[in-house]
């Protein structure tokens, strides 16, 4: 097999406007198939992508033996059903994060895909960029000492009662959507499992989901707070702090896919009047291209995903440890 042949399950947004593009300029990866449980819109999709078949089911794709692996951009709470069934066809899987809606579920993930003799991977897209390649490797040469802290902010406004997003059934809420990105960023630069784990946590009164999230993990090491929240202004931001200096991300999670990005190293200098700063530039990559390309690497050339799916469950158990915080926190009915 020289190239790595893809079935999308499911015309989601983040599919037809990201993902979608960015495997089809992929190296080694074609895309050969889309469903959706609604045939049209899977031809209609189809045909603007140049994607050669259209499915009106998930299963019929699953059943084309000319797709070798899947993505899959479903609602969360069908990310186990349908990796599962993906890898039972024995189609590789690239899965959204997060990979489950809980630890217990994305093992069972694991443990279909090693059965199966296939590929897992959660996508999180970010942690193979260039700049976050960079970044882990400034912090591993002690350009900025000892890391000792981690600060992170991703939220985005979305009040559509609507949107799978704030329907608690399907894994909606801050937490799970983009919370996930800032423990799993501490978790990696870390390296490490945090040992205590507290939380606030601010829910819609009608659909229940959190729309406010702020956490915080301690590790061995050091320690990493964060705030996500799906009811406050589109911003994201990352700053890393060491005992002789800083790195400040500028887009850390939705890296723009069609321009430079940067990352701002501050150390020495006459901090905090006049601080030396250094802005490294890094070339335009699509996430979404630089993933896509890793994935087919590890499935073509017999090799393990970038980052493995025990990850996944390691950041689940964080984020069910942060809800189990929260509830703690919320006061008594009453």
């Amino acid at each position: 097999m020289t190239e790595l042949r893809w079935g999308i399950l499911s015309t989601a947004t983040v599919a037809r406007q990201k993902v979608i593009p960015g495997i089809a300029r992929a190296p080694r990866c074609r895309i050969v198939a889309i469903a959706s449980r609604d045939e049209a819109l899977a031809r209609r999709v189809a045909a603007g992508a140049g994607i050669p078949r259209a499915y009106g089911s998930y299963e019929a794709l699953l059943a084309d033996p000319e797709v070798d692996a899947v993505y899959i951009p479903l609602p969360n709470h069908l990310h186990a059903e349908w990796a599962i069934a993906a890898a039972n066809a024995g189609k590789h899987v690239l899965c959204e994060k997060p990979l489950a809606l809980t630890a217990a579920d994305a093992e069972r993930m694991i443990a279909a895909a090693e059965a199966a003799r296939v590929r897992l991977m959660e996508a999180f897209m970010y942690r193979l960029h260039p700049s976050w390649v960079a970044t882990r490797e400034l912090i591993a040469s002690g350009r900025i000492g000892r890391l000792v802290a981690i600060q992170s902010w991703f939220s985005y406004f979305n009040d559509d009662a609507a949107n799978i997003r704030n329907v608690a059934a399907f894994g909606g809420g801050a937490l799970y959507d983009i919370g996930c990105y800032c423990v799993n960023l501490s978790r990696m630069l870390f390296g490490e499992e945090p040992t205590r784990v507290d939380a606030s946590i601010q829910r819609d009164p009608v659909s229940d989901v959190d729309t406010l999230t702020s956490g915080v993990l301690e590790f061995p090491a050091g320690v990493a707070t964060f705030t996500c929240s799906t009811r406050a202004e589109d911003d994201q931001r990352v700053h890393i702090y060491g005992s002789d200096g800083r790195i400040s991300i500028e887009i850390p999670f939705n890296i723009p896919p069609d321009r430079p990005t940067h990352v701002f190293v501050t150390s020495g200098g006459d901090p905090p009047v006049n601080p030396a700063t250094e802005r490294l530039t890094f070339e335009t990559a699509d996430p979404y291209s630089v993933e896509a390309a890793a994935f087919a690497s590890a499935v073509l050339d017999g090799g393990q995903v970038p980052v493995p799916p025990a990850d996944a469950v390691s950041n689940l158990r964080v984020i069910e440890r942060l809800f189990e915080a929260g509830a703690r926190q919320s006061p008594s009915p009453g």
